[in-house]
C-alpha cells in the first residue's frame, strides 16, 4: 500500500533564521518552499544578534583589507577562496538584504546626503559594520518574517521538530521526518531538496548567549546521514555577556568595544594591555582567554565592560537596548561599568560544503552557522555570521534553480512506525543527562582545554548515547529527547575534533600542546571512520 507524505514541496528548508528566510525568499519565485520552523517563526539566533553586517560600504575601506582581516582573525585556517567569495559578494547581498525593508542606521555625509552608519568592530580595520542601533538581528528577522508571511508559494511550519533525514537512493535524501510539536506526532515532508539552516550548537555548554533552540540539530542530522564535518572544536566564546541572574543570556555586543568601552577589573583598571596590542578590539579568541585567565588568577565570578566615559546621549542613542535592558537591572551603563562574562556563542565548524552551499549528499545544502563553508578559520571575525547567512543564501538558491529543470525522482517514503513504543515515564532522566552533558562540556571541553580533560568528555558522552539509544528504542520521541540525542552527538564531534588537533590555534586553546604547527588543516570527521574505542 502507498503512503502519501504529510507534506510535499520543491525545496524544505530547516531552520527559519537568516539564512533559511533569505534563500526563501530567494527561491519563492521559482518552486514551492516549505520552511521548518523549530519555536515560532521569530525565535532563533537571528534575532539575538546585535552588532551587524560586515560589507565594503566605505570608499576608504576594499574587499581585499575585508579579505585580510578575516584571514587574520581566523589564524590561519581560513580557506582563503571562501573569504574571497564572501567578501566580494557581500556589498551586492546585502543591497539585496536593505531592498527588504532592513532599517539599517543612517547619518549624513559632509553634503547633507543620507548614507549608512558604519561602526568597527574587533579584528575590523575599518569601519564596515551595517547595523540597525544594536538590535540588528531582530530587525533582519523582523523584516525577513513579514515578507516570506506575505508569500503564496511559501509554506511556514512553527513548532516542528526536524528528526532525522530521508535516505533515498543513491547519495541523494528524500525529504525528512519531524515531530509535529502541536499535535506531539511525527509527520513526514517528501521534498527533492534539503537545506540545513539550523544554526549552530552552542547549548552544548553550560553558559550559553544562543536561545534554547541552538542544539546542533543539523549537525547531527547531517552526520547521520552520511556528511562530513569539519572544525568542530572552534567554539566561540563570545567574551562580553551580561553577569547577572536574570539575564543568563543576554548578549553585550562587540560593538560597545568598537566605539571605546574598556575592559576592567573591579577596581577600574584596565588589563587587556598585558595580553593583546590590539587592546580591546583584538579578536574574540584572544579577548575571552584574557577574561577567563583573569577571573581565575584573581578568583572572581565575574568582570567589567565600562563606557560610562562617554556622552550619555552617545551610549543611549547608538546602545538603546542595552542601556534599556540594564537599566531594568539596576544599572546605568552611562554611570557605571556592566558586569560581564564569556559564553559559547558560536560555532565555527560545522557540515562541510562548497561555495554553492552543497553538502557531501547530492541534493542537500547547509546554509549559516550548521555549515562550515572556511570562511571562519580558527576564530570568526566579528558580524561576519549574518553576512554568511545572507551570501550563501543567495549562493544556495541559485544551485538550486539550476537544479529544478532536473526531473525528479520517485521516492517511496515509509511512514514513521511507533508500533513498538510507549510514551515514556522517566523523562527527567533526559533532564538530568541534559544538564550532566552541558556542565561537563564547558568544564573540560571550553575556553581552556587539556587531552586528560578532553578524554574524561568523551567516556561521559559515550555512556550517555549508550542510554540514548536505549530510551530511543523504547519510548516516544520529545523535544528535550531529540535535542539530547543530537547534542551528544554534535558533543562527540567536538571532542574528537578537539583530540586531533595536537595544537593550540585560534578558539582551541590546549594546555598540552601550547605551540601552533607551520601548516595546520581543517580538522575534517568522515561518518563511519571514527576509532571505536571510548578514551
Amino acid at each position: 500500500m502507498n503512503y502519501l507524505p504529510d507534506y510535499q514541496c520543491d525545496v524544505l528548508i530547516i531552520g527559519s533564521g537568516a539564512a533559511g528566510l533569505s534563500l526563501a525568499l530567494n527561491l519563492s519565485e521559482k518552486c514551492n518552499v516549505i520552511v521548518l520552523s523549530k519555536s515560532n517563526l521569530n525565535e532563533g539566533s537571528t534575532k539575538y544578534a546585535q552588532g551587524g553586517v560586515a560589507a565594503v560600504f566605505d570608499e576608504s575601506d576594499s574587499i581585499e583589507s575585508h579579505v585580510k582581516d578575516t584571514l587574520i582573525a581566523g589564524a590561519g585556517l581560513c580557506d582563503e577562496e571562501a573569504v574571497t567569495f564572501t567578501a566580494a559578494n557581500a556589498k551586492r547581498c546585502m543591497e539585496w538584504l536593505i531592498s527588504t525593508g532592513v532599517p539599517f542606521d543612517q547619518e549624513e555625509d559632509e553634503s547633507g546626503e543620507p548614507k549608512f552608519h558604519l561602526t568597527r568592530e574587533g579584528g575590523h580595520s575599518h569601519r564596515r559594520i551595517l547595523h540597525a542601533a544594536d538590535a540588528t538581528g531582530k530587525a533582519i528577522q523582523k523584516t525577513l518574517t513579514a515578507r516570506v508571511k506575505e508569500h503564496p508559494n511559501i509554506q511556514l511550519l512553527e513548532r516542528f521538530n526536524a528528526v532525522d533525514l530521508i535516505k533515498a537512493k543513491r547519495n541523494a535524501i528524500a525529504g525528512a521526518y519531524v515531530w509535529n510539536r502541536n499535535t506531539e506526532k511525527v509527520e513526514s515532508i517528501q521534498s527533492r531538496f534539503v537545506v540545513l539552516a539550523t544554526g549552530g550548537a552552542s547549548k552544548v555548554y553550560q553558559y550559553t548567549s544562543n536561545p534554547d533552540i541552538a542544539s546542533g540539530d543539523g549537525i547531527a542530522m547531517a552526520w547521520r546521514a552520511g556528511c562530513r564535518v569539519a572544525n568542530m572544536e572552534f567554539n566561540q566564546f563570545h567574551p562580553t555577556c551580561l553577569f547577572h541572574p536574570d539575564a543568563r543570556n543576554f548578549l553585550i555586543t562587540e560593538a560597545l568595544r568598537g566605539e571605546g568601552a574598556y575592559l576592567c577589573h573591579a577596581d577600574g583598571s584596565r588589563f587587556m594591555h598585558k595580553f593583546d596590542e590590539r587592546l580591546e578590539l583584538a579578536p574574540r579568541d584572544i579577548v575571552a582567554r584574557a577574561i577567563d585567565f583573569e577571573m581565575k588568577r584573581l578568583g572572581v565570578d565575574c568582570l567589567y565592560l565600562d563606557i560610562s566615559h562617554k556622552p550619555a546621549e552617545f551610549i543611549i542613542k547608538h546602545f538603546p537596548n542595552i542601556y534599556k535592558k540594564c537599566r531594568k537591572l539596576g544599572i546605568d551603563i552611562t554611570k557605571n561599568p556592566i558586569p560581564i562574562v564569556p559564553a559559547a556563542h558560536y560555532s565555527c565548524g560545522g557540515v562541510i560544503t562548497d561555495l554553492n552551499a552543497k553538502t557531501d549528499l547530492d541534493n542537500v545544502y547547509a546554509i549559516g552557522e550548521v555549515a562550515y563553508t572556511g570562511l571562519h578559520g580558527a576564530n570568526r571575525m566579528a558580524s561576519n555570521s549574518l553576512l554568511e547567512c545572507i551570501v550563501f543564501a543567495d549562493a544556495a538558491a541559485k544551485a538550486i534553480t539550476n537544479a529544478l529543470h532536473q526531473s525528479p525522482e520517485q521516492v517511496l517514503i515509509k511512514p514513521w512506525d511507533e508500533s513498538q513504543v510507549v510514551d515514556s515515564d522517566e523523562a527527567v532522566v533526559i533532564q538530568h543527562n541534559w544538564h550532566e552533558l552541558r556542565l561537563f562540556m564547558w568544564d573540560y571541553v571550553g575556553i581552556v582545554r587539556t587531552d586528560k580533560r578532553l578524554e574524561r568528555a568523551l567516556r561521559r558522552i559515550m555512556l550517555l548515547q549508550q542510554e540514548i539509544h536505549e530510551y530511543y528504542a523504547n519510548f516516544r520521541v520529545s523535544n528535550n529527547y531529540l535535542e539530547l540525542r543530537n547534542l551528544t552527538t554534535v558533543a562527540e564531534l567536538i571532542v574528537r575534533c578537539a583530540l586531533q588537533r595536537k595544537e593550540s590555534r585560534g578558539l582551541h586553546y590546549n594546555l598540552d600542546w601550547p605551540e601552533q604547527h607551520e601548516n595546520p588543516s581543517p580538522t575534517i570527521l568522515q561518518p563511519g571512520n571514527l576509532p571505536e574505542q571510548v578514551y
